[in-house]
């Protein structure tokens, strides 16, 4: 880790993290908090995928289901509009919506084949972004004198790297740039994240083999042909499911690769020295109790 104490990380001219744990425990919390300060440069990977590379798919979209609407249409072909989507680190809506759900087309559902290619431009595309982030280290020091960095990632992290691999080219990449730190949640938080989930189900991403899986499962305990699957009912079904496969996966990345801090910790934080001070003591708690 590129600090060794919670010494170490206090006396650092210059604190550069990596936040990462289920979307809903407080990353872009913690990431506004500290960006308010104006010493922190916040670097959103899910903003960095819906703009530098997922942005020229969500808008070619947007510009297919107009050229549906006659007027839009004229308007498109004559270059009299133009359409883009506007996403911000707080509207992350563009992005989700063009990942979408799979099933019935009536109820805006996706073939499961034009659903597994949206994930696989998802997935090159987060794994760019999170290798930008040396990149942007630099850049928010060397243009904008931050002295400080905090790299807001995805929850779907852990779906495109391998925890377990210590080669593996991205966590390779991000240790060495940044100190990793896992806010891990309780079964309550989860619990929580659940019903938040079944009120108002998202597209997410999915790690290829796990999603199959799901696909194959959900059809045959419900008996639904791919164009009859009920889009929200199967992403409500998958997601309980993509919380148990993914907590292992985040533990992994802490154990072998940065500190891990509790959800409850994160919810007292109110400014960065709170922030300073909660990252010192996950580094010098006992090393059974952190990663060596």
């Amino acid at each position: 880790m590129i600090y060794s104490s919670g010494a170490d990380w206090r006396a650092a001219a210059q604190k550069r993290v990596l936040l990462f744990g289920m979307s809903g425990l407080g990353k872009t919390h913690l990431s506004n908090t500290l960006r308010g300060t104006g010493d922190w440069f916040h670097y959103s990977i899910d903003y960095r995928i819906g703009t530098r590379y997922m942005g020229e798919h969500i808008a070619d979209n947007f510009k297919r289901e107009a050229m549906k609407v006659p007027l839009l249409r004229e308007l498109l072909m004559t270059d009299s509009v133009c359409i883009a989507s506007n996403i911000t680190f707080d509207n992350l809506a563009p992005l989700s919506t063009y990942l979408g759900k799979p099933g019935d087309p009536a109820r805006h559902g996706l073939p499961f084949a034009e659903y597994l290619r949206r994930q696989d431009q998802h997935r090159r595309g987060e794994i760019a972004a999170l290798l930008d982030t040396p990149h942007f280290i630099d850049r928010a020091r060397e243009i904008y004198a931050y002295p400080h960095f905090v790299c807001d990632s995805g929850g779907s992290i852990c779906e495109v790297v391998d925890p377990e691999d210590p080669a593996d080219p991205v966590l390779t990449a991000l240790a060495a740039a940044t100190l990793m730190v896992w806010i891990e949640g309780s079964e309550a938080h989860t619990a929580e994240l659940v019903r938040r989930f079944d009120r108002a189900p998202k597209p997410m991403y999915y790690q290829p083999d796990f999603l199959q899986q799901a696909w194959a499962d959900y059809r045959a305990e419900t008996g639904a042909a791919e164009s009859g699957v009920d889009p929200d009912a199967f992403v409500r079904w998958t997601y309980a499911r993509a919380l148990a496969h993914r907590q292992p996966r985040y533990a992994a990345m802490a154990r072998n690769w940065g500190v891990s801090v509790t959800a409850e910790e994160v919810a007292q934080v109110r400014d960065a020295r709170d922030f300073e001070a909660l990252i010192a003591a996950a580094l010098d708690r006992p090393a059974l109790a952190r990663p060596a």
